[in-house]
């Protein structure tokens, strides 16, 4: 696989040698079990995958490039490059500015820029409408494009199965750049509709079956649905794809559940001539992350600590998944663990910052989970990993400790 250009200060000191020895051992990647590392006392669980993704880190290299060839030019941001605070606050410091929030809220006119500019697409991609706008500005938006292979994939998926008259089924968030990029397209193709979780999904099932009005129909579907959709004609030939960082799970809960509903409809030998038969469109990093992070779900730890970006949803789903088994915190970098018993973290289900007071338990011996989404920088981890090590140790000196550390 390619290897990329990222900034030497992003690279880290400590989950960098983790990550070179699990690479030796198994450079297929055919072993999700974690790593240990132990510094004093803690032993952190460290996940086979976690950390920056290929069109992450794709994304980083376009970014510097065009800062380095372009030290003259206004360049902007056409939203969050990618959701980390530390990445996309080191680009600003660069004098890059963004266009728009990452709700689609406009912060800078479209109008005010200039064919001398430079804009940015990021990761996620963007919207058929807004690349129209841009082109509109005479911003040439092709040499910095930074979308993912992998979501450009789903749109391709998306594409075909619109040629062949699926109604596209989309799992994910439809507030998120990635599905309204994605949404912009398949609507050109086909007639969409975005589910977020099976819940939807079973009230999308009642109106496939029948059992729904058209006016609870577009009541619940309306905002989410394209323009033109047909009811019920359009929920007879449907095809599911997803944002890539949803749980891989959840879209296989999703497309199974909806092949029994159109099994039980029209009968399993036409099942073809009503579903495609799609193969799942999470992206490899965001699947081998969540699968990485079952392992964890295999051994036994005292907490569990997740580091990234708050609006990341990748890194979302994997607090999901570990507070099943674990008391799990989801942190944005060291700077939120202010002692050995304090730590601001977010609760995903109530979209807040909280403080526990009970953070580190009171025993000589930790075992600690870590891992980060495919936006956090490594290095982001170390700097948790010795604060943690500090509150723990705070009379020895953090340097020997680390240096302890077995290659």
């Amino acid at each position: 696989m390619k290897q990329f250009e990222v900034p030497s200060f992003y690279r880290s000191s400590i989950i960098s040698k983790v990550k070179a020895k699990r690479k030796l051992e198994d450079p297929r990647k055919k072993d999700f079990s974690p790593s240990e590392l132990t510094i004093g006392d803690i032993t952190f669980i460290i996940p086979r995958h976690f950390g920056f993704c290929y069109g992450v880190e794709n994304a980083i290299e376009k970014s510097y490039k065009a800062i380095a060839e372009n030290p003259h030019k206004r360049i902007y941001l056409l939203s969050q490059m990618i959701h980390n605070p530390d990445v996309n606050e080191d680009l600003q410091s660069h004098g890059l500015q963004f266009l728009q929030d990452t709700s689609g809220n406009q912060l800078i006119p479209f109008d005010s820029l200039t064919s001398d500019d430079i804009v940015i697409i990021p990761a996620f991609g963007t919207t058929l409408e807004i690349e129209e706008l841009l082109r509109k500005s005479g911003v040439s938006i092709d040499t910095y494009n930074t979308t993912c292979p992998f979501v450009e994939k789903v749109w391709n998926r998306s594409e075909k199965l619109g040629e062949l008259g699926h109604t596209l089924v989309i799992h994910g968030k439809h507030e998120h750049e990635e599905t309204r990029a994605t949404f912009s397209r398949s609507k050109k193709n086909a007639p969409s509709i975005v589910l977020r979780n099976i819940e939807e999904t079973k009230i999308l099932a009642d109106a496939i079956e029948g059992n729904m009005s058209e006016e609870k129909f577009w009541s619940l579907f309306k905002n989410t649905t394209s323009e033109g959709f047909k009811f019920p004609e359009d929920l007879q030939k449907i095809g599911v794809v997803n944002q890539t960082t949803m749980l891989a799970s959840d879209t296989q809960e999703i497309t199974d559940f909806l092949r029994g509903v159109m099994i039980k409809k029209f009968g399993e030998h036409t099942l073809k001539d009503h579903m495609a038969d799609t193969r799942d469109t999470l992206c490899y990093a965001t699947n081998d992350n969540q699968s990485a992070t079952y392992g964890l779900l295999e051994t036994t730890a005292d907490l569990a600590i997740v580091v990234g970006g708050y609006n990341s949803s990748n890194t979302s789903h994997l607090v999901e998944l570990l507070e099943k088994k674990f008391t799990t915190f989801f942190i944005n970098g060291s700077s939120e663990i202010l002692s050995k018993n304090e730590i601001r973290f977010f609760d995903v289900h109530e979209q807040t910052n909280k403080l526990s007071t009970n953070f580190l338990p009171s025993k000589k011996q930790l075992k600690i989970i870590i891992t980060s989404g495919a936006s956090c920088p490594d290095v982001v981890v170390d700097k948790v990993i010795q604060t943690i090590v500090s509150c723990h140790h705070p009379d020895d000196n953090l340097t020997n400790l680390l240096e302890e550390i077995q290659e």
